[in-house]
């Protein structure tokens, strides 16, 4: 597994799936922002033979429809629909991560999850709904509205509703500007319409305002990531989070499948975490 960003999709104004490959195909190089002549150079074809595909006057084999996905760095359920629309069967599986098939990946993802203990983790898919988490991150949802808290659970809802986790994040409009800026980033990436949705309704969550007894966020760490100070019972616990991704998927779940760790971004945040698992190993 690789820890970088994940990007999914699913794209807003694609063509559907009784639309021809060279409509699919031009939605994609137009989307990447490359013209003809780019794309035959990356995918070593003739700008000619290119044009005939995307206007339908050639026929691509299964081989250039997936080097020209793997140029435009087209995501694994995507190609599938690239495969399909000319003409071919698709080529990535996708499965429920409780497929038998699925149950190496599924095992390093909750080895990943245990492993973080007693800091929290969690796996979200493509949009954002959880799939796993470890034993501490319900102690980050606690106080949350029953309604938030039935599957699937949107950790991005989750997070900014008035009645989710939102009333105690301590820095809540710093992290809020931080989790849109995040989404229209996947969104310019993918194009995905489910993603702008979520979007549009978070941005339009009533803005919160700045409160003076937040905690002074320490320069050096927000020089480099923004934090999420959570309050809790025990006090403001302040955290950094990684993204962890599967490095070759050849499924499609496993490819939209992430993993975010939160890591104490000071020792009394250490402290308390290790108090709680503690106390909760112990209940």
């Amino acid at each position: 597994m690789n820890t970088t960003r994940s990007t999914h999709s699913s794209k807003a104004g694609q063509p559907g799936a009784r639309d021809p490959f060279g409509a699919h195909l031009r939605h994609w190089r137009t989307h990447r922002r490359l013209s003809q002549l780019d794309l035959a150079q990356e995918a070593e074809v003739s700008t000619r033979h290119l044009s005939y595909v995307e206007t339908g006057r050639a026929a691509p084999s299964r081989e250039m429809v997936l080097r020209l996905a793997e140029r435009l760095e087209v995501p694994l359920r995507e190609r599938n629909a690239l495969l399909v629309a000319a003409g071919f069967a698709p080529m990535y599986r996708q499965r429920s991560l409780d497929d038998p098939a699925m149950a190496a990946a599924r095992r390093a993802v909750d080895l990943v999850l245990k492993g973080h203990e007693p800091f929290p983790a969690l796996a979200v898919d493509r949009h954002w709904n959880l799939v796993a988490h470890n034993a501490l991150v319900p102690l980050l949802m606690e106080g949350a509205a029953p309604e938030l808290l039935k599957p699937p659970i949107n950790v991005l809802r989750l997070s900014l509703h008035p009645e989710g986790v939102a009333p105690r994040i301590a820095n809540l409009a710093q992290w809020r500007t931080h989790l849109l800026e995040r989404l229209l980033q996947q969104i310019a990436a993918t194009g995905d319409a489910v993603l702008q949705a979520l979007h549009d309704e978070l941005a339009a969550y009533p803005a919160p305002t700045v409160s003076h007894d937040a905690p002074v966020i320490d320069t050096a760490l927000s020089a480099v990531a923004v934090p999420f100070q959570v309050v809790m019972p025990s006090g403001v616990l302040s955290f950094i989070s990684t993204i962890t991704i599967f490095g070759t998927p050849v499924d499609v779940t496993l490819q939209e499948l992430a993993v975010e760790s939160f890591f104490p971004a000071d020792e009394q945040t250490a402290a308390a975490l290790t108090a709680l698992a503690a106390a909760q190993q112990a209940g």
